[in-house]
């Protein structure tokens, strides 16, 4: 974490490169590259948080779930989320990611904390907002979960387990250890591409990068370097196992989305944006390690 962060603050690109400086921009669809207007956005979600919630004391365990136009299938994967996992009270922090359906509405209807962006940041940001939140309001353990149905909340006492236990700081949930229910013979191939070419680079063998069920401790979210708009996934595990972390696994069920379409785009599109943050990502933390090891002999 930088000096000037505040406590349980996830350290963003714009905050390391100051307000100034000009960042990508994307003007239509889903943010894939950082927009002018999302430091505004986030700050006045972060805002209306702490407005309704006061002095918020967290269950330990903290469910964050970043969604975007999702009402159809929000519901139903909060009312599958346990209330108690690995003896441990779970409650849940969404983060409405500029939703233009009923998706806030649903969420907060079936008992979720919610926070709201009202205007498209991207998951990654989402995603960041919810840790910085966990982690302020007191969770000792984040799950992360998507809103679509695909990943299971019954799983979620699994990917604790071993946070629990201390045998781990990171744990992913695999399909490919577990089961895998979707019909896309393209992405089955690149998860298992993806997974091979983080071992290549990192030395860690890994079956899952791309999972949306992780459990992690809050102190992962605040010190990895995390820059990514949309593609986050394996620029958190990249430089979770970079920084020494324990990472490991457990297998998961993975299922068909409940409803709607996915937000991630055509598959070859997709698979490049994916791989091309995996190596930018490694090549980061190298980098890093590198400077941080220079010095006068």
């Amino acid at each position: 974490m930088t000096e000037s962060a505040r406590p349980g603050a996830v350290v963003t690109e714009h905050e390391r490169r100051g307000p100034d400086e000009p960042a990508g921009v994307a003007t239509t669809g889903i943010a894939t590259t950082l927009r002018p207007y999302v430091p505004e956005v986030r700050a006045e979600a972060v805002r209306a948080f702490e407005e309704r919630q006061g002095d918020l004391q967290l269950a330990p365990v903290t469910v964050v779930i970043a969604a975007y136009d999702e009402d159809q299938a929000i519901g139903h994967v909060l009312d599958g989320i346990p209330s108690e996992a690995c003896a441990l009270e779970v409650e849940t922090i969404v983060v409405d990611d500029g939703s233009t359906d009923r998706t806030t509405e649903v969420a907060e209807s079936h008992g979720a904390r919610v926070a709201t962006l009202r205007r498209n940041c991207g998951h990654g940001i989402a995603l960041r907002l919810g840790y910085e939140l966990a982690s302020r309001y007191g969770a000792r353990f984040i799950v992360t979960l998507d809103a679509d149905g695909e990943w299971d909340p019954a799983d979620i006492p699994t990917v604790l387990q071993p946070l629990v236990d201390d045998e781990a700081d990171f744990v992913i949930g695999s399909r490919v250890l577990g089961s895998d229910e979707g019909d896309d013979v393209i992405r089955r191939a690149g998860v298992r591409l993806f997974a091979a070419l983080i071992r290549l680079l990192t030395g860690v063998r890994v079956t899952d990068t791309s999972s949306a069920l992780r459990a992690l401790r809050p102190e992962v979210t605040q010190t990895v370097r995390q820059e990514q708009v949309q593609y986050q996934t394996s620029e958190l595990l990249i430089g979770a196992i970079c920084r020494g972390y324990r990472v490991t696994e457990r297998p998961v069920s993975h299922h068909p989305r409940l409803a709607g379409e996915s937000k991630k785009g055509a598959n070859l599109l997709y698979g490049f944006r994916y791989a091309r943050v995996i190596v930018r990502t490694w090549l980061r933390e190298r980098r890093t390690r590198e400077t941080s090891t220079d010095g006068p002999s």
